[in-house]
């Protein structure tokens, strides 16, 4: 299956990175930094990606109102009906019942993927032959897809799948496709060793593949009373009446994820098992097992960096800034506009806290 115009893409964009501080900002979160240096913004890479599966005008970003112009920035080519702007922050699954909606205006036959704006694909020729490969199950079966990622570490920032061995395939088009048993969110080291030796366990990518039908099945079974708010909108989406009447149910609209809603109750959940080389960047020490690091394992951004008897930082500079370091050993130094953070790596999830005291403390410009 190649692109087809029954394709539809829904690219999450409207998180602030928290765990990126200093350098992600509420104003101006990590999915709209060129992190990597490639030239390209996460969101940008995001996009262009599943272009090559999806016509573009089926391509649709789901953000906070607040990122309106800097999506328009990066990606100029959409359509304003193609940018989803939330006027508040309730968790994924109102933004894809949203989606749903706008897209069932379209094409009631769509297939559609569901993928947040900042992950790193290594292998993306592999990652979309899995998508199209998930794609063309859900349209064959009343499923709830997802991509699960076998784990390489005993990792506790990522949610684990845990899949049923059957003895036969599920999908005999393609093998790696298995029923989903459990979702386990982030667990502790302790239990995430002993998943990591079940070997039945696989990585939460946080994709997400089904039929436009499959999904709007899902919530009027399992989320009615979010479902139902956005069906009073029929006839609204991708018009003038779309803005006020978003505004309106996201007043009243309770704050819930796809998984807890929507994904952990239903019983048609399938995972296909993939490896193609995937980070959620959602932390300073994934951006560190991505980014290129000098002799003694640091990998600096910046120009004007002078390092001494230090290894394994990560240090993220201005490159107007001279910046002396010595004696540091597995720590994240940053400086960003107005804040400087000094931190352990081993302490990175420590970060959500820090911004949370910095703005009851110091005040919103600092976060």
């Amino acid at each position: 299956m190649a692109k087809s115009k029954h394709n539809f893409c829904v690219i999450m964009a409207g998180g602030i990175g928290a765990r990126f501080w200093p350098m992600s900002r509420t104003s101006h979160p990590k999915q709209f930094i060129d992190i990597l240096g490639t030239g390209e913004t996460l969101i940008q890479q995001t996009y262009q990606r599943f272009k090559r599966i999806c016509p573009k005008e089926n391509i649709y970003i789901v953000t906070n109102e607040i990122y309106n112009d800097l999506v328009r920035e990066q990606i100029p080519e959409l359509a304003p009906q193609q940018i989803l702007l939330e006027p508040s922050r309730r968790n994924t699954a109102p933004c894809i019942a949203y989606a749903n909606y706008c897209i069932l205006a379209r094409d009631p036959d769509a297939r559609i993927v569901v993928a947040p704006s900042d992950h790193i694909i290594l292998n993306e020729p592999l990652f979309l032959q899995n998508i199209l490969s998930a794609l063309e199950a859900a349209s064959e079966n009343d499923w709830l897809l997802t991509l699960g990622l076998r784990p390489s570490r005993p990792d506790t920032g990522y949610g684990y799948i845990q899949y049923m061995e059957e003895k036969t395939n599920v999908y005999p088009k393609e093998k790696h496709i298995k029923k989903v048993k459990t979702f386990t969110e982030k667990p502790n080291l302790e239990l995430a060793e002993t998943f990591l030796k079940c070997g039945d366990f696989l990585w939460n990518s946080g994709i997400f593949i089904w039929s436009l039908k499959s999904i709007m099945k899902a919530f009027n079974q399992f989320l009615p009373e979010v479902d139902i708010l956005f069906k009073q909108g029929t006839g609204k989406y991708g018009t003038a009446a779309e803005k006020e009447f978003i505004s309106n149910t996201y007043a009243v609209c309770k704050s819930i994820s796809i998984d807890y809603g929507v994904m952990e109750p239903a019983t048609n959940v399938y995972v296909l098992a993939a490896d193609f080389g995937w980070s959620d960047l959602g932390t300073w020490g994934s951006l560190y097992e991505n980014r290129p690091r000098d002799n003694n394992g640091n990998t600096v951004v910046g120009k004007n960096v002078m390092i001494y008897e230090s290894t394994n930082c990560i240090v993220n500079m201005p490159n107007e800034k001279v910046v002396v370091l010595e004696g540091l050993n597995d720590y994240i130094v940053v400086d960003s506009d107005n804040v400087l953070l000094v931190c352990r790596k081993s302490d990175e999830q420590q970060i959500r806290q820090y911004v949370n005291d910095v703005m009851l403390e110091k005040g919103e410009k600092y976060v």
